[in-house]
Order: structure tokens, then sequence, then C-alpha cells
């Protein structure tokens, strides 16, 4: 079944590689992109989808969005794991540009035009998506579903010892959006650490395939897994594709659970802690959790993509 898709992203290297699923798995129908601050300078996340939407074949096609270039109230600052998610490589200016319409309104207009059709993928901070709520009551009902990356299952973050990345940056919208009804999947930095980390052995099978996607892989993929492997974590983490991944393949999901999801923005000590809590007689779930995956199959199906240019 095709999923006619909104991939909200701040474009480093494995958000262009979420994007490549978007663009080129046969049950996608990549809608929009738009672009929120987070891991790498802002300017930079706009060229890098524009960047990977060329390498795609794809230029020109789907239009890219402007979205909040600072969180809701916090100061901001870029992510250090990814240089200039692009490889630090120059690749040609791409021609097409910005669309003129801010993210935000176009988030708006696109559920609004079709409404129970669009899921969006978020894979950065969620200020694009609590504007859009700020923007229109009814976004989140109109939504077919909602799918984010973020937050640890109740565990040791990847920012501090209680907050993950992209909960981190934005904890207000964070915590507007897990208010605000929708249907959701969220995709913890807790699972994809132990179940969507490509070893050096399929860095080398990618390698081997000797397609353009696969050279473009490896340039964008360099920085990250040496910023890994210096901190131990010996290979190449995907939580951004995977969750794209999964809206297209929800056979890979081995195991989820129906939870209550908080994030916390009010103290500076655990700012964006994710409460993840599975008793209902506590809190009534808000939220879907995936627990388990076919790492597997997750790595196979993205090697096909990668054998398609």
């Amino acid at each position: 079944m095709t999923r006619r898709m909104i991939i909200d992203t701040d474009t480093a290297a494995d958000d262009s590689f979420a994007l490549l699923v978007g663009l080129l798995h046969p049950d996608a129908q990549l809608e929009a992109v738009t672009i929120v601050a987070g891991n790498v300078e802002f300017e930079q996340q706009i060229q890098n989808a524009l960047i990977t939407i060329e390498a795609a074949g794809r230029g020109g096609e789907v239009p890219v969005h402007i979205g909040a270039p600072v969180p809701m109230a916090r100061p901001w600052y870029a992510a250090k794991a990814h240089g200039d998610g692009k490889g630090n490589h120059d690749f040609p200016i791409p021609a097409q540009r910005p669309s003129a319409e801010r993210a935000a309104d176009a988030l708006v207009r696109i559920v609004d035009e079709n409404p129970g059709e669009i899921d969006i993928v978020a894979i950065g901070p969620l200020t694009n998506i609590a504007t859009a709520l700020l923007l229109d009551r009814d976004f989140a009902a109109k939504t077919r579903h909602l799918w984010i990356m973020g937050g640890c299952d109740n565990s040791v973050g990847n920012v501090t010892a209680a907050a993950e990345y992209n909960f981190f940056v934005d904890p207000e919208a964070a915590d507007i959006v897990m208010r605000a009804g929708f249907e959701m999947t969220i995709v913890t930095w807790t699972l994809t650490l132990a179940q969507a980390t490509w070893s050096r052995e399929q860095l080398e099978e990618i390698e081997g395939l000797g397609t353009e996607l696969s050279r473009f892989f490896g340039i964008l993929d360099a920085p990250t897994t040496a910023h890994n492997e210096a901190r131990g974590i010996m290979g190449s983490t995907h939580p951004d594709s995977l969750t794209a991944m999964l809206v297209v393949r929800p056979d890979l999901v081995r195991a989820s659970s129906r939870r209550f999801v908080a994030v916390e923005a009010k103290s500076e000590l655990t700012r964006g802690y994710s409460l993840m809590d599975d008793q209902p007689e506590r809190n009534a779930p808000n939220a879907t959790v995936v627990d388990e995956v076919d790492a597997e199959g997750f790595y196979r199906a993205y090697l096909e993509l990668l054998r398609l240019r």
C-alpha cells in the first residue's frame, strides 16, 4: 500500500538516508520535505535536503519548505556528530530551490487538503509539528499517523544522562506534540542504537554495490561512523532511516507497546527526558513505542534501495 508522507527533518547524514526511503521506495509517495533547526547549521540543512533529492534523481519533483530556524523557547545549537551533514564533501549546487511556502503552513495545508491520508515522519526536533498545531487545532486529528524518531526508553540519552537530542533541543515542542492527540508511533534512540547500527562489514557490502547511491551513502556516512567509533559505538547508526522505513515496511516491527509518553520541559536537570509508562491504570497510553525490529530485514530492505541508482 502506498503511503503518502511528509518528512520533517534536520538534514544530516541519516536524515538524508531517510529521505531516500521517501524518494525511492515503491510504496512511498513523498509529498514534501520540511526543514527544522537541529543537527547541522540551518542553511546547510536546506542544501543537504536538496542535494539528496537530486542524488535520488528526483530534482524539482518534491518541494522543500523552510521551517523553524530556532526552537520554540530555547537557545539552539547544532550537534557535532555529523560534520556538515553531507560528508564534508563538495557536491554540485542543486538546481532546485526551496519553496516560498513556510514549513508549518505547508504541513497544515497538505494535511487539510488530504485528511486522514498523510503520514508525517518527524526525524528532528518537533518545532515545526508543534507550530502546525498552533496554526490548526485539528491538525493532529486530520493527520493519518505521526512517526517520531526521538527520546529514550526511560534510559540514558545521547546528549545528557536524561535526554536524546531531538527532545532535548526543543522539549516545549515535544511536550505540545505528546499532548495533541496524534495517532503516533515513537522510534527511540535506545532501540536504534541496539537494533539499527550497521557494522563495518555491512558498510563494506554497501560500498561493494558500486552504485551512485552507494557512493553517496558512503560519503555522507563516513563522519558519523568515525564519530560513533570514537565514542565506543562500533558502526553506523540509523535511527531516522529506520523510522522512515517502518512507514512503508510495518512488517519489520517485531514488538511494540502502547504507552503514555511525556517529555520534561521545565527541569534543567532532566530537560528533554522522555517518560514512557506502560501501566495504563496510572496514565492512559498516547503512543505506540517500537520495542523490537527485524534488524537484518531493515538492513536488507535499505540495501535494495541503494541498488536502484
